[in-house]
């Protein structure tokens, strides 16, 4: 069966070749990008120079202008596929106002031609109800550089998050820079100018390309069209910022100091001529508060970034032009301490003022726990205009991060609670996506079709070192036969695990030595597709067809068909969609080798919490989604689109979390059911007033068993059963409300967000009757909660603490808990949301973190002195202005504890030419 599915990826790879190197008959576009050019004659056919041209997109907010030339020449470039208003002025002449729509690699050319006016005329385009609308079957959303820029953003270290949080609708927010699209745990991908990367870019994975080098951004939410796999909840199509035609060279270097001493320094310059361009941008970041920590409070969580992006355009010949992007960045950060790790538990019970006493007789100290990624990507492509209705392109990339853990200098000093972290962990972990894209686009008459291939390969390399740093772990363990593995008066591991473990437990008299695993694994993957989408009359259709070929630990094979129909009834401005994809979802490839084969390692077996020894590897999963929307413009200022969504996925993807580490493996479940639905209410600028609204509500119901990774028990699958549960990425609904206001064009500017969410379901949260496992009796024999976690583990006062626990008018401390058991009729929490007695469910009624709204302000200034050429820039940001207290997740098995950010102010200066 192998040797069959060697010969096909073969044949598969021999095909994307002859795509890409069957042409040898510049377009000047990229990726995501298209251009627009024409020339501007006056009545007698006259070319005019030095006429005014202008695009402009009411809804992204995307405007750009040039001039002609002295033969009446214009082009634009790097132009995000959408509809556009081409408004072309002239001394003399009367303004003319058409729509244009580039939505492939291939060159909108339009002819303009004048007429003459009796003076100079100026216009003021207002949109239409029919210009505020899309006829695309795809529900997306478009965000431009003039939207971004004004919008206050929570976290600079993970700002592209941040910014599709809250502009996409369908979006759950999560800590350190994750989010979840449609009910799905960061199954997002990246196209970059084209370039696909579907590994996880959140602040704990990776290092995000820096939100200053983006020009425009396209949020997918809906059915992905053909070109798109791999993981495709949302696909974010980023199209980054260009020298090409700025003749002039035009930059920035900013500075912001604020909250936590985070302060930055940014530059960026964009230069060029009509047929080259660069565009470079340097910046870096230092924070107190790098990653959103377990406690409001900040303890242990320094860190600071620095990266370099530069993007370089040449156009060889009329036909041919070339590009190149250019990364690198680097973050350190410090992880986050709770009080518990902060006071570090003494791991042999004796407690002095600043610690405990590790088996030298050394004081621990506080957990010093600390990472660096390194993240480093080349992408150059070519693109060949073969006519004037087709273009080719050819690209290729190679992307590296490169992850270190570093534990405490003390390892004991990583001991937490029991139901966290029981061993001290370090690790080197290298990601390499290596590949190549080709495509060919083609546009003639209803037709608009694009051909291609993607082959990639990714190389995954770990290492990880351990040691046990609990005296009670070899203890707890027991042989085959149900008896101790462990003398505790002998300190002698007497049979299997302990006799595996024992080497490596180091609090052993004579302690021990370090646990060392190395895994190694590459991925191939090729990916075929064609697509058409076909426009008539009112109907525009998106027909397509995908191939995937997978080569990882497991071999797998999809075909997966992509249909989108859309009818625009012009008459009432509305738009009617429906589509449906069937989609390969492949595994994360994060700690992919360690979660596979851990549990047949002896040693790391119990410390994973294997149930079962043996390999666990994870099949690619495949989904079949629906969508049925609506687009609905009213008058000239307000749209609407919407979008229902239903999800059938066969092998769903999530994480677990190693104790109180940014390290996580992924696992994989038997099978998920997410309906729902997610909407955006826009209004394009009004006399300098502008608004966005974005809310849904999916259920995320993922069903047991777990199938795939550490910890997975196969044969249960096997046997039959399967339970639904929220996983903890559900969230009943969610809001952004984002109001923007310039009273005039060159004053003055206010920008204000309203973030609500009702809360992602919690961890291990007590609660009484139902499916809880903390179900008890007082001493009196009344109903109580047992303060545990499921595992019938208690908590310790600060994870009752940080959860906002009370027991009557008694609320816990992070050094003084709860009685425990609390009687029912006065238990409670501030912090989160927990089922009344006697119904809980972990499908319809789960403990959820309490509800919270966030409110931010910004305002600015971008031209404080009212330069020409020379420009300077004052704003000034508050996040969480009423310092709500309010968690992000509690003790989540998928990515822990943590808290929204307290209320932080920033203030920033610019200086632009």
């Amino acid at each position: 069966m192998l040797a069959s599915y060697e010969k096909s990826l073969h044949a598969a790879f021999i095909v994307f070749f002859c795509l890409a190197l069957g042409f040898h008959a510049s377009a000047q576009s990229v990726g995501n990008s298209g251009s627009i050019n024409g020339t501007v004659v006056d009545p007698t056919g006259a070319v005019v120079a030095k006429a005014t041209v202008e695009i402009r997109n009411p809804v992204s907010g995307f405007d750009r202008s040039t001039t002609t030339d002295a033969s009446g020449k214009f082009e634009f470039t790097n132009i995000p596929f959408n509809p556009y208003h081409l408004v072309v002025t002239a001394e003399g002449f009367a303004a003319i106002v058409q729509d244009v729509e580039p939505r492939s690699a291939v060159p909108v050319s339009v002819a303009i031609k004048l007429k003459v006016s009796g003076a100079t005329t100026q216009v003021t385009v207002e949109a239409e109800g029919g210009d505020l609308i899309e006829n695309d079957p795809t529900f997306h959303t478009d965000v431009d550089k003039n939207l971004f820029d004004k919008l206050p953003l929570e976290s600079q270290s993970s700002s592209l998050s941040n910014l599709v949080t809250l502009a996409t609708p369908g979006i759950s927010a999560d800590s350190n820079g994750l989010f979840h699209g449609l009910g799905e745990h960061a199954e997002a991908s990246f196209s970059v100018d084209g370039q696909p990367i579907t590994d996880q870019q959140s602040k704990i994975f990776s290092n995000q390309i820096p939100l200053d080098s983006i020009q425009s951004m396209e949020v997918i939410a809906g059915a992905p069209p053909a070109e798109y796999g791999d993981k495709t909840s949302v696909v974010i199509n980023v199209t980054t910022r260009s020298g090409q035609g700025v003749t002039t060279p035009h930059g920035s270097v900013t500075a912001s100091y604020g909250s936590f001493g985070t302060s930055t320094a940014a530059f960026d310059l964009s230069y060029g001529g009509q047929k080259w361009g660069n565009f470079i941008s340097a910046s870096g970041l230092n924070s107190g508060r790098f990653l959103d920590p377990p406690e409001f409070v900040v303890l242990h969580d320094k860190g600071n970034e620095e990266n370099v992006f530069d993007r370089v355009d040449y156009q060889i010949s009329s036909a041919d032009s070339i590009h190149l992007n250019f990364g690198y960045t680097r973050s350190w950060f410090q992880t986050p301490n709770t009080f518990d790790s902060q006071n570090a538990t003494p791991w042999n019970g004796v407690v002095v003022a600043n610690g405990g006493l590790d088996p030298n007789g050394n004081v621990v100290g506080p957990a010093d726990q600390r990472s660096q990624i390194k993240t480093f990507n080349i992408a150059p492509s070519w693109t060949r205009l073969l006519s004037s209705s087709a273009v080719f392109t050819l690209g290729a990339f190679v992307r590296r991060d490169q992850f270190n853990y570093y534990p405490s200098g003390n390892p004991f000093a990583d001991l937490g609670p029991i139901n966290l972290q029981r061993e001290s962990i370090g690790q080197n972990r290298k990601l390499t996506n290596a590949g190549l894209r080709s495509d060919l686009s083609y546009v003639k008459g209803i037709h608009n079709i694009k051909v291609g291939a993607v082959y990639e390969q990714t190389f995954l390399d770990e290492q990880d070192r351990l040691g046990i740093v609990d005296p009670t772990f070899l203890p707890s363990l027991t042989d085959a036969n149900g008896a101790p593995c462990y003398n505790t008066a002998t300190h002698q591991a007497i049979d299997s695990p302990c006799t595996d473990l024992f080497p490596y437990d180091l609090t052993q008299p004579g302690g021990g030595s370090l646990y060392t695993f190395n895994g190694h694994t590459d991925v191939k993957e090729l990916s075929l597709y064609v697509r058409d989408n076909i426009t008539k009359g009112n109907w525009s259709l998106n027909v397509g067809l995908r191939g995937d070929f997978y080569n990882g630990l497991v071999s797998h094979k999809e075909i997966e068909p992509r249909l989108g129909i859309a009818y625009n009834v012009k008459k009432t401005n509305t738009v009617l969609r429906v589509s449906y994809a069937r989609l390969l979802e492949t595994p994360f490839n994060e700690n992919l080798v360690l979660s596979s084969t851990g549990c047949a390692n002896a040693v790391l077996n119990p410390l994973l919490g294997c149930t079962v020894p043996g390999v666990t590897p994870f099949n690619p999963g495949f989904r079949n989604e629906f969508h049925a929307g609506i687009q609905q413009a009213f008058g000239h200022y307000l749209v609407f689109s919407g979008e229902y969504i239903w999800k059938y996925t066969h092998n769903g993807y999530d994480f677990s979390i190693l104790g109180n580490t940014p390290i996580t493996f992924p696992v994989e479940w038997e099978r998920a059911k997410i309906p729902g639905y997610a909407a955006r209410v826009s209004v394009p600028n009004y006399h300098g007033f502008s608004a966005l609204a974005v809310f849904s509500s999916v259920a995320a119901r993922f069903f047991t068993p777990q199938i795939g990774g550490a910890g997975a028990v196969p044969s249960v699958a096997l046997a039959g059963g399967s339970t639904p549960f929220r996983i903890d990425h559900d969230e009943k609904f969610n809001l952004t409300t984002h109001l923007q206001y310039q009273p005039w064009k060159l004053g003055p500017w206010f920008g204000f967000n309203w973030r609500y969410d009702s809360g992602l379901v919690a961890g291990q949260t007590p609660c009484f009757g139902g499916n809880c496992a903390q179900t008890t009796v007082d001493s009196t024999g009344a109903p109580a909660v047992a303060l545990t976690d499921s595992f019938g583990v208690p908590l310790t006062a600060d994870q009752e603490f940080e959860s906002g626990l009370f027991c009557g008018s008694q609320h816990a401390t992070p050094t003084v808990a709860l009685p425990n058991p609390c009687p029912l009729s006065q238990y409670g929490s501030t912090l989160l949301n927990v089922p009344k007695p006697n119904t809980e469910n972990d499908d319809k009624n789960p403990p959820r973190i309490a509800a919270r709204s966030l409110f931010d302000v910004s305002v600015g200034h971008d031209n404080l002195f009212r330069g020409d050429k020379y420009k300077v820039s004052l704003q000034l940001t508050a996040i969480n202005i009423t310092n709500k207290y309010a968690l992000y997740n509690f003790l989540s098995t998928f990515s822990g504890t943590h808290y929204v950010t307290p209320r932080a102010l920033t203030a920033e200066i610019g200086f632009h030419f």
